[in-house]
């Protein structure tokens, strides 16, 4: 079985973040999100993998390589235009021959991976497994009806849902999907869309199973999803310490840090939160729970709680608090006057901000 991880798409809702680059670069707890459906896939098994990359795929093929770091054998394909799933898929065609493949969106993150999917692949005998779960507003999402277990209907962000059970963003294939993905048209939203090639088959009936996901799933479309998923894996982090601690900062809760890190004087850091390597904290910090500070950041004077700082990040001069933000990539923020106790912050890579 081959895997093909979807990692292309302009992200426009995740700006400024996607304004300098792919939005399945950016970092989840100090790992890129597409690091994340690459660990899926080798977890299942699967280690042929073709990576689908966009307009906006700088950062991408830095991430990932040839994959032979992980253990994994990686081919890029180079897909012209955010069209739709249905339309990555068959642009990798050529990669994919007549192989039966899961795909995996690069944007979304579950808590038990997808070994269950390929399982069920394999003793249902399936042309097709898709994995549903419950939410709250279905109208964002690819929408599933079951009749007890079997797929009766899909539909593509639907404006009245006909069920509470959004389509996850894993899916399992025969190469029958190709045939189905020849006969489609876009859809209103000008796509080609991958519910409309399954339905196809259903309709054709064709075997497609479903997956109800017990553990949480995260599709990381908006930045306050960005900020849940983060609050998600470090849920489950275990205290690593690798870095030098100052005799008058106190660690409090689950925390990891990484080597040649300095905590230094007068710093607090509640976990769980998890700071990487090269780092400099402090004087003067609070870190709160649901924090990730990426590798060679300097953090100065300053208290955040539920935030994402990436790589290279400077923040001197703070005497407030941020919470609930993500800062980008060797951004720089100062502040030399007095604001408000808390603020939000969204920014994008190497942004300056001066107060």
């Amino acid at each position: 079985m081959k895997g093909l991880i979807l990692s292309g798409g302009l992200g426009t809702r995740l700006r400024p973040l996607t304004y300098t680059g792919n939005k399945h670069t950016i970092s989840i707890a100090n790992k890129p999100m597409v690091l994340y459906a690459l660990e899926d896939l080798l977890e299942a098994g699967i280690t042929d993998i073709g990576v689908i990359l966009g307009p906006m795929k700088e950062g991408i093929i830095n991430i990932i390589s040839d994959g032979s770091k992980y253990g994994a054998k990686i081919t890029y394909i180079q897909q012209e235009e955010p069209l739709g799933l249905a339309h990555a898929v068959k642009t990798a065609r050529e990669y994919l021959q007549d192989e039966e493949f899961t795909m995996h969106l690069g944007d979304n993150l579950l808590q038990d991976g997808i070994t269950e999917f390929t399982k069920k692949y394999y003793e249902t005998n399936a042309d097709a497994v898709i994995g549903v779960t419950e939410v709250k507003d279905p109208r964002q999402y690819g929408v599933v009806v079951l009749e007890g277990d079997k797929v009766k209907r899909l539909i593509e962000k639907p404006k009245e849902p006909p069920s509470n059970l959004a389509l996850v963003g894993i899916y399992v294939f025969s190469p029958e999907i190709h045939k189905y993905i020849e006969k489609l048209k876009p859809s209103w939203r000008g796509e080609y869309e991958i519910t409309d090639a399954i339905q196809l088959m259903i309709n054709d009936g064709k075997k497609v199973e479903a997956i109800k996901v017990k553990g949480w799933w995260k599709d990381t479309g908006k930045p306050e999803d960005l900020i849940e998923a983060n609050q998600l894996i470090l849920d489950k982090i275990t205290t690593e310490i690798k870095g030098q601690i100052n005799e008058k900062a106190k660690i409090e809760g689950r925390v990891k840090i990484g080597e040649n890190t300095i905590i230094g004087e007068n710093v607090r850091i509640r976990g769980p939160a998890i700071i990487g390597k090269n780092c400099i904290i402090g004087p003067n910090v609070y870190i709160g729970p649901y924090t990730s500070i990426d590798d060679d950041s300097s953090i100065k004077n300053i208290e955040i709680e539920n935030s994402i700082v990436m790589k290279g990040v400077r923040i001197d001069g703070m005497p407030y608090r941020i919470s609930d933000s993500i800062i980008g990539n060797e951004a720089t923020i100062s502040s030399f006057t007095t604001l408000p106790k808390n603020i939000k912050l969204i920014i994008g890579d190497r942004s300056q901000i001066y107060f």
